[in-house]
């Protein structure tokens, strides 16, 4: 019979079927286009990051790659050694693909910042328009409370002063702990000091209010209402200014850059 259990299950059938194709086809069409996007937005931050491009502002795709490619130079380095790569072709290199990769990647010792893997090698972004390094821009990530925070934090060229942080992705509660996007909250961490005078990490986000940078140079505004993302985002920042981290890329850049 046309309306038989069996015609309305296999019609059934074939309309799944005919759903799943299309959404599959378009998946693996915009998959491209998808990525694509995401590296665009990966710059689009590392320029804001780098004082290149403010807080918000509407640059084209175009804008966006030009000034990137003009003003920033990725490296892929070995974070063990902290020596660049020169054979390594930065544009091809997926950091978060290393990290998921067992050969590309270890085990990371017990941290706060609940980071379980560490890369073999991780990307820094020089900010060098005129072939004199300006700022270090160091990706980083680590737990907060709901989400892991993915972002960028800037350096100056003495490696320890802190020109800017920024986060691109993470789930954290509007209003608290994902007040890390707030401009007012980033500016303050602008002139704080990532080390201490014996190269330890020390930059800490601390519950209440810190002076001014002269006054608490290692000090930041807690996140009001936000405890444990605002120690998180100190775990994770300490943890890549390590020596896990970036902290060997750091020491050589220093050296290289100090008087003979």
């Amino acid at each position: 019979m046309r309306h038989s259990n069996t015609y309305i299950v296999g019609f059934a059938a074939a309309v799944c079927l005919a759903c799943s194709v299309v959404v599959a086809t378009s998946a693996v069409g915009l998959r491209s286009r998808q990525d694509a996007n995401r590296v665009l937005d990966r710059q689009k931050k590392v320029l804001t990051v780098a004082g290149l491009i403010s807080e918000g502002e509407k640059v084209d795709p175009q804008q966006v790659e030009e000034l990137f490619k003009q003003n920033i130079k990725a490296k892929v380095i070995d974070l063990a050694t902290g020596e660049i790569d020169p054979s390594a072709d930065p544009e091809a290199f997926d950091q978060q693909k290393a990290i998921k990769d067992p050969n590309r990647s270890r085990e990371a010792p017990a941290n706060r910042a609940g980071i379980r893997r560490i890369p073999n090698d991780a990307l820094v972004y020089l900010v060098e328009p005129r072939d004199e390094v300006e700022k270090i821009i160091l990706p980083i990530e680590g737990k907060g409370l709901w989400s892991t925070l993915y972002g960028f934090l800037a350096l100056a060229p003495d490696t320890t002063t802190i020109d800017g942080i920024i986060f691109y992705q993470h789930g954290e509660t509007p209003g608290l702990g994902g007040e890390v996007d707030n401009p007012s909250w980033k500016a303050l961490w602008v002139g704080r000091q990532a080390y201490d005078e014996e190269w330890d990490p020390a930059i800490e986000v601390i519950k209440g209010a810190a002076g001014p940078p002269a006054e608490d140079p290692y000090e930041v505004d807690g996140l009001s209402g936000a405890t444990l993302t605002s120690r998180g985002v100190s775990e994770l920042v300490r943890f890549w200014l390590g020596d896990k981290g970036f902290g060997p890329y750091l020491e050589k850049f220093r050296a290289e850059r100090s008087p003979a």
